[in-house]
């Protein structure tokens, strides 16, 4: 039952992929066709999607690689690298199309506004249709709600294309052009910046938002026996995953076998942490945390 809802999930991902793409060459063609700086940093916008979605599902398939005794997590990292790749390539792309942008503003060239105009409802199409395709599971699944949130933000993108292409029809503002297509970029750079800093710290194995090192610590300093809690480290080890470390100072363990399975469970029930590793030591004589060569603190 699992495997057919997520193979139907993935088709439908893959579509609206498919689709999305085809649509930003179509956009970008057309933005160097006409000259127009509005349609190609919405073609930007659409991009930074299909490279999201493209990126997503090649880390996802990257992740599924068993183990071997060189990787002992497979590559399930590639999960956590893939936003990082995207955000770096959305960031370098928003700032040359803000350069080009200033640029112009001298002498924005004469640019066609129909047809920019209607490209860009084909945008405001093609991502609502998009967006209504997974729109199923938006309210669970973070992948497919950030999606879902994505594609209807592309809209309002293109829709902003549209009515600048409105402008120099009507009103022969050319200066709209250069102009929107910095906003454009700007709300691309800021979504990517987030994306990025996110990114660059499941990279360097920090502490995932969704947990507080101060209440785990607490947790486990808190449970039957424990007088002392050091070498704490939690980190993710790719989607869903999150892994973590522990010594506990535990001098009476009658029941130690008992006592790591309970842990165990409460961690994943509190925290999600569903990688621990603990060790347990009875405090009498153990010296290896002030050990050279493990400094940490």
């Amino acid at each position: 039952m699992h495997s057919h809802t997520h193979s139907h999930g993935t088709r439908a991902f893959a579509a609206v992929t498919l689709i999305n793409l085809a649509y930003t060459a179509l956009e970008a063609g057309y933005g160097f066709a006409t000259n127009s700086l509005v349609l190609l940093s919405d073609a930007l916008h659409n991009l930074g999607d299909v490279l999201g979605l493209g990126l997503a599902w090649g880390a996802a398939v990257m992740a599924q690689r068993a183990p071997t005794d060189r990787h002992t997590y497979g590559w399930r990292r590639a999960t956590l690298l893939s936003p990082l790749a995207n955000a770096l390539l959305l960031v370098a792309f928003s700032g040359a199309l803000a350069w080009e942008a200033i640029r112009r503003f001298d002498a924005p060239p004469e640019i066609p506004a129909l047809p920019v105009m209607l490209v860009a409802a084909l945008g405001i199409v093609v991502n609502l249709g998009a967006a209504w395709f997974v729109r199923d599971g938006h309210d669970h699944d973070l992948n497919r709600r950030g999606a879902f949130l994505h594609l209807v933000a592309d809209a309002a993108v293109s829709l902003a294309a549209v009515l600048a292409g409105a402008g120099m029809w009507w009103l022969g503002w050319t200066w709209l052009d250069p102009v929107t297509a910095l906003l454009i970029g700007a709300v691309v750079a800021v979504g990517a910046f987030g994306l990025l800093r996110e990114s660059f710290n499941a990279a360097m194995d920090a502490v995932p938002r969704t947990i507080e090192q101060g209440a785990v610590r607490e947790f486990l300093g808190a449970q039957p026996g424990v007088t002392a809690v050091h070498h704490l480290h939690i980190w993710s080890l790719g989607a869903g995953e999150i892994a973590m470390t522990a010594h506990l100072v535990r001098p009476d363990d009658g029941d130690h076998d008992g006592f790591i399975d309970r842990l165990n469970h409460a961690l994943d029930q509190r925290f999600g942490i569903n990688h621990p590793t603990l060790q347990i030591e009875h405090g009498r004589a153990c010296e290896h945390d002030r050990h050279d060569r493990a400094p940490h603190h």
